[in-house]
């Protein structure tokens, strides 16, 4: 059954509201003035590693240069 409700534009162009919100975000912080524009440019970097989970523990990151041959 199709709905006659209006759908958020961002949707009707294919996006997620992640990927809509990260583009305004970013044309948000190029507009900024100086300093404001190169501190918020700072406070977007993140930093994150990924683990793997076995036996409910996680595992050890693998490091690129740790990682096996293919």
């Amino acid at each position: 059954m199709a709905s006659n409700a209006a759908v958020p534009f961002w949707r009707a162009a294919g996006m997620t509201y992640i990927t809509y919100s990260n583009i305004c975000a970013n044309l948000v912080r190029k507009c900024l003035k100086e300093p404001f524009k190169a501190e918020s440019i700072n406070r977007e970097k993140v930093h994150f590693s990924l683990s793997k989970w076995a036996d409910g523990k996680p595992q050890k990151p693998v490091l690129r240069s740790d990682a096996p041959e293919v």
